[in-house]
């Protein structure tokens, strides 16, 4: 692996024990643990977006306001569900945010997980087709209007009155490379291989919509073979970019202990189950001393095969803890990465 960043779900609770309990306090501390996190050398501050809930759901303005707060950290979601999507507005509020970074933005689009309203999307005005169920085309159909706006391709037809020629109008404002990083959100082996044929960077999570048997790790790795191949075979000339997600949580003191130890019982191993009308198959927590981690770790299959890893965070716990977990994690993967390529 090349980048290690942290992916926050944005969680906010008015209940005890949680240390985030508005949706000001989420957005302000998401702020405070991206700046942290740049100072302790953490590679990506990544946000979850999900509509109709305690979470993140207007991922821009946070973005914006962390560009405007660090230099060098990427700012990225895992993922936007494009189903909910206006392309052409997003372009701008995507355009206009990486500007501010100086071109750190990272986006991850798909059609995203169940979300808690039943259809929400239509409740924004996007009704798929009837014979499109979940959604799925239309959040295609989005995708790619959105990376064609961002492109610069022209989106509008000038008006001769303002402009005092015809013609046709792109989006502004523009960032020249932002179509270079745009990522997929992919849950099965076949929406990786239709991913590197649209060029877009491969985004796969901590589950895969199907199941073949096979422990979890190894399954994100055949679906990361199968994309690096059809990108190879498509011929693209640059280098595409690849991510997994772990809950990776080291037990270091008291706190961590208390929190988290019993848990590493239940969540160290898949799990297996229905979602979204289908069987799933959901990777393992990494619990427990660090020394075990990093040999756990250095056996994970699609680790080897990624060139970035995003640790997700319990941002409930607030700043000061997730940034202690941070740091620790970093130290593993780290390690992690001299131990494989020795």
């Amino acid at each position: 692996m090349t980048k290690i960043g942290f992916l926050s779900f944005g969680h906010w609770r008015d209940v005890p024990g949680s240390r985030v309990r508005s949706g000001r306090e989420s957005l302000l501390q998401a702020i405070d643990l991206a700046v942290a996190a740049e100072e302790a050398g953490v590679d990506g501050a990544y946000f979850r977006v999900h509509h109709f809930a305690p979470q993140q759901a207007a991922p821009f303005p946070l973005l914006a306001a962390i560009a405007a707060r660090t230099n060098r950290i990427e700012i990225g979601t895992g993922v936007i569900d494009m189903r909910y999507e206006n392309p052409l507005y997003m372009a701008e509020e995507a355009a206009a945010a990486d500007l501010i970074s100086g071109g750190r933005l990272q986006l991850g689009v798909s059609r995203g997980s169940p979300e808690t309203a039943l259809a929400g999307y239509q409740q924004f005005g996007y009704v798929p087709e009837a014979h499109d169920q979940n959604g799925g085309d239309m959040a295609r159909a989005h995708t790619d209007v959105f990376r064609r706006a961002i492109a610069g391709e022209p989106m509008a037809h000038a008006n001769p009155q303002m402009t005092g020629s015809a013609g046709s109008l792109a989006i502004t404002p523009l960032s020249d490379t932002l179509p270079d990083r745009i990522w997929w959100g992919a849950g099965t082996r076949a929406t990786a291989e239709w991913t590197a044929e649209q060029g877009m960077n491969l985004m796969s999570s901590t589950l895969l919509t199907e199941d073949t048997g096979v422990p979890f790790d190894e399954l994100q790795a055949e679906q990361i073979a199968r994309f690096r191949s059809t990108w190879a075979e498509m011929g693209w000339e640059r280098e595409p970019r690849v991510s997994v997600s772990r809950s990776i949580i080291p037990i270091t003191d008291d706190e961590s202990r208390h929190y988290f130890g019993v848990r590493a019982q239940v969540e160290g191993q898949d799990q297996v189950g229905h979602l979204d009308g289908g069987l799933a198959r959901f990777g393992r927590s990494y619990i427990g001393e660090p020394e075990q981690l990093v040999a756990e770790l250095a056996a994970d299959a699609a680790i080897r095969a990624a060139d970035t890893v995003l640790v997700t965070v319990p941002n409930q716990l607030g700043v000061a803890y997730c940034v202690r977990m941070l740091a620790a994690a970093v130290a593993i993967l780290r390690e992690v990465d001299s131990t494989v390529l020795a």
